[in-house]
């Protein structure tokens, strides 16, 4: 599991806890790539350890994003299937293990969905709701092997490792899963419904700067792919 975080002390003890819970039976390692969060979170999340035994704390001096530090934990991690998820627990661990049932089934990706049947969006303000949506719409207009994908926003995920070896990830801003889908290699995608919950504690990260930088890698991924089509 690779969970990154910045000032999420207030989010990350109940977060390993639930987690711990799902997973209990399944061996599992749990990296925290904490971007030098000032809050404690990185201390907090070390103390648990002492409990559980099987969570790996890396702190990055400089904060570099959420998206560089969750590509940070895929260069660390040793499983043949690896998840992503955010700390702040708008994604409810108790999927996880329905996520690991499907990969075992047989699926390269498995992605927590807020938009296929059964899944849905608590409490947001319709200005979040109509950016979410329309991040989704454009993805799939600029990126054909997203359009398959109802919700290739989604910041929860499982894959095999094999999806991204060899891969040269370049990620900009929070939505690694957007280029996964556009450079990985993988045969089978299910989604899997989730309802996306409201922040309860901490703040939100989300602010126009990262609204650009998503634009920019959807602007990168479709210039590059094109390339690769040209070259074939």
């Amino acid at each position: 599991m690779i969970i990154p975080t910045y000032n999420e002390r207030e989010n990350i003890a109940e977060l390993i806890e639930r987690v711990e819970a799902t997973l209990k039976g399944i061996p599992f390692e749990l990296i925290i790539v904490d971007d030098n969060s000032p809050d404690g979170t990185s201390e907090l999340a070390e103390y648990s350890d002492r409990k559980y035994g099987n969570i790996r704390v890396v702190r990055r001096v400089d904060r570099l994003g959420l998206g560089s530090a969750v590509a940070y934990g895929f260069g660390r991690a040793k499983a043949e299937i690896m998840v992503v998820m955010d700390a702040d627990l708008q994604h409810p661990p108790e999927l996880l293990s329905l996520m690991y049932k499907r990969i075992v089934e047989g699926h390269s990706l498995a992605i927590a969905s807020r938009y296929v049947e059964g899944g849905g969006v608590e409490e947001l303000s319709i200005s979040r709701r109509l950016v979410s949506r329309g991040a989704g719409k454009l993805s799939h207009l600029l990126l054909p092997k997203t359009r398959s994908v109802k919700d290739p926003m989604s910041g929860f995920f499982m894959l095999r490792k094999e999806v991204i070896n060899g891969v040269k990830l370049n990620p900009t801003g929070f939505k690694i899963l957007l280029e996964i889908l556009a450079k990985g290699k993988y045969d089978s995608v299910v989604e899997v419904p989730y309802t996306f919950k409201s922040r309860k504690r901490g703040k939100s990260k989300l602010n126009l700067r990262e609204v650009l930088r998503y634009i920019l890698l959807l602007f990168n991924l479709r210039a590059n792919s094109g390339i690769a089509s040209r070259l074939k």
